[in-house]
């Protein structure tokens, strides 16, 4: 991991050689170049496994997961993307843009409350898999922002909180404590 200020793109310029994006995350293994947040981790555990966490196209929730992975990243992240932009970077500029995307974002997450209203512990397939990791970091994301004092006691308060304590209590709390260190400070990782 190398730890630059954020964005990148405008601190490091020289990252631009290297990612012409200038976007994070950016992940390299071997000849491959990754930009995309859930892409990387299908990626890996496609080439790298078999581990649980992936779900088999023979699977019957396997549409479920390949969904969800995209949910995370085109529908929970990315309107988070444009509040980050006009809230922390470019105050000002776009404040009625920052404000429609974060309501957004608390819209979508209406498809989380519906498919976790049954009960259910993990997003498909039963069991703790990549969507339920790639989800809870949006979600996780969100609380830099404050969504989760947005939308108190739904989705955000229990089922997020569910997914992300569906880990080992180790590595959940590692995981939460260094997530929090790192967007508690104004650098990104690649």
């Amino acid at each position: 991991l190398i730890t630059m200020p954020f964005p990148p793109r405008v601190f490091v310029r020289e990252y631009l050689k290297i990612n012409v994006l200038g976007t994070i995350p950016y992940f390299v293994d071997g000849n491959v170049k990754m930009t995309e947040s859930c892409a990387i981790p299908k990626y890996l555990v496609e080439k790298y496994g078999p581990t649980s966490l992936q779900v088999k196209p023979d699977e019957p929730e396997w549409p479920d997961y390949i969904n969800w992975i995209a949910h995370a990243d085109a529908t929970l992240t990315f309107p988070q993307t444009v509040v980050l932009r006009y809230t922390l970077q470019e105050k000002g500029r776009a404040d009625s843009a920052a404000e429609d995307y974060g309501k957004w974002y608390i819209a979508r997450l209406r498809l989380l409350d519906n498919t976790l209203a049954d009960g259910r512990e993990f997003l498909c397939a039963g069991r703790f898999t990549l969507a339920d990791i790639c989800v809870a970091f949006a979600l996780e994301l969100g609380t830099t922002f404050g969504f989760d004092k947005t939308k108190p006691r739904t989705t955000w308060n229990v089922s997020a909180r569910d997914l992300l304590s569906s880990q080992p209590r180790p590595t959940k709390k590692k995981a939460r404590d260094t997530f929090k260190k790192r967007a508690s400070r104004p650098s990104s990782r690649c």
